[in-house]
């Protein structure tokens, strides 16, 4: 391949990891983060970060649709990964560095993301669950 159709490839798979990353990282303020300051004895802290922030209250609210639609883009994400995980990158020295660079540098941010998602599920699922 000649084209730059590779680095484009491998771009789309940087930028849905990436929206994958911010859409998990709000199953981390909505769940992880009131857990853990609450766990360090910060539960002023948590008050007045609610009162600045309130939407981490309707966050916190509909944690069932955010995971939902969180784990529906790491599924979409994980797919565009699995799916150029092959594709050609351009032949020319500096793009294909390019290209292999920014591919490896989406599966990071996709590992990044679905650990991020696991954490926050666990504060928002399982150790409820285990602490009732």
């Amino acid at each position: 391949m000649t084209g730059g159709d590779g680095v484009a490839q491998a771009r789309t798979g940087f930028w849905a990891s990436l929206a994958t990353l911010v859409a998990s990282s709000g199953t981390l303020v909505c769940c992880a983060l009131p857990a853990l300051l609450v766990a360090l004895g910060a539960g002023a802290a948590l008050s007045s970060l609610v009162s600045a922030v309130p939407q981490l209250v309707w966050l916190s609210e509909h944690k069932e649709a955010l995971f939902i639609a969180a784990g529906l883009m790491l599924a979409a994400s994980g797919g565009l990964q699995w799916a150029y995980r092959t594709a050609p990158c351009p032949t020319d020295p500096r793009l294909r560095d390019a290209c292999l660079r920014t591919r490896r540098s989406s599966r990071r941010v996709y590992a990044a993301s679905v650990a991020v998602y696991i954490v926050g599920g666990w504060f928002a699922f399982v150790q409820p669950w285990l602490s009732a």
